[in-house]
């Protein structure tokens, strides 16, 4: 067991003091702006900007250009003739891997049976996809979309295509204009956080991490998920290969919580205190009703329309309470 620094000490006070204060305004255009200097050098420190988001959220203005920071699409310490070179050698790297895509698509098709079930699956998933808006206006390009996720397949041997990817690179699609900037921010954006939505590298991790988060805060519930609700926390994996993306009211809930991933502020693997935060709320029915695995997880699948900040802000109040325990060393080195 280790006992956290004095420095984690104070991080502590200053996430129970988010928990109490009401949030200011997010960050707009004159703000963000206001970060740079005459030749868009960041004047303010990334550490700043950083806790300034946590707290406050992103104008949707701001948002586009904070999450090619966020991401490391643009180095923190570019200047805006910098950015505009990254910016055009990136749609040139995008154009490059669609031209090799068409070149090598034939033989991707007669070689290699994956390539083709996987085609198949995007295309239904895609299909699925609800494109309009409540008025009935078209948000998204469908085709665009799925060429974006066939190329993301093809070139990123790391993160294979699963399912809910399209849903993802959707809300990416959503946010920018161009679909270079769709792409690379996907890409970017698995990287940043660790791939902890990737099935077969980061949703077991934090599986194996939440449930000793709960062994660790709540020995009372940890002892009824062993018994009744056995199973409980590994079906629990569509939270993280989504990113939590159902369990929101809006796509704008989506993008608060997806850009304070981004941050690393309170501090690394932040998902897992989320999910953790949210089998919170079942708790108090899931012990009196004295549930089985199966109402457990229909009691979870029921939070839905949920607002982002209220739930940063209780899993917050969870770090604050982790980091003043005598933590073990495997969940220091998770989160901090």
């Amino acid at each position: 067991m280790t006992t956290l620094s004095p420095e984690n000490s104070l991080s502590a006070r200053w996430s129970a003091s988010f928990i109490l204060v009401k949030r200011k305004p997010p960050i707009d255009k004159t703000e963000w702006d206001g970060f740079f200097d005459e030749n868009g050098l960041l004047a303010k420190s990334r550490d700043f900007i950083c806790v300034n988001i946590l707290e406050r959220g992103l104008h949707p203005f701001v948002r586009t250009e904070a999450w090619k920071f966020l991401t490391g699409y643009y180095s923190w310490q570019s200047s805006q003739d910098e950015r505009l070179t990254v910016d055009s050698t990136r749609r040139k790297n995008y154009e490059a891997l669609c031209e090799m895509y068409e070149k090598i698509q034939p033989l991707l098709e007669n070689l290699h049976r994956n390539f083709m079930e996987t085609r198949t699956t995007i295309a239904y998933d895609i299909q699925k996809l609800y494109d309009k808006d409540p008025l009935g206006n078209v948000l998204i390009d469908k085709k665009r979309l799925e060429k974006i996720l066939l190329l993301s397949y093809v070139c990123n041997t790391q993160a294979e295509y699963q399912q809910g990817f399209h849903e993802m690179v959707m809300l990416f699609q959503l946010m920018v204009e161009y679909d270079h900037e769709t792409f690379w921010l996907f890409q970017f954006f698995l990287q940043k956080t660790e791939h902890s939505c990737v099935i077969n590298i980061g949703v077991g991790k934090n599986l194996d991490k939440l449930n000793t988060l709960i062994n660790f805060l709540d020995p009372m519930f940890a002892e009824h998920l062993r018994g009744k609700g056995a199973g409980t926390v590994q079906s629990l994996f569509p939270w993280f290969c989504l990113c939590f993306q159902r369990a929101f009211k809006s796509f704008d809930d989506v993008w608060r919580l997806w850009e304070v991933l981004l941050t690393g502020k309170p501090c690394r693997n932040f998902q897992v205190l989320v999910a953790y935060s949210m089998l919170q709320m079942v708790r108090e029915q899931v012990l009196q009703e004295s549930m089985t695995s199966n109402d457990i997880l229909l009691a979870c699948n029921s939070l839905i329309d949920l607002d982002a900040d209220v739930l940063i802000s209780a899993a917050c109040l969870v770090y604050a309470e982790l980091i003043q325990k005598d933590v073990p060393q495997p969940l220091k080195d998770f989160f901090l």
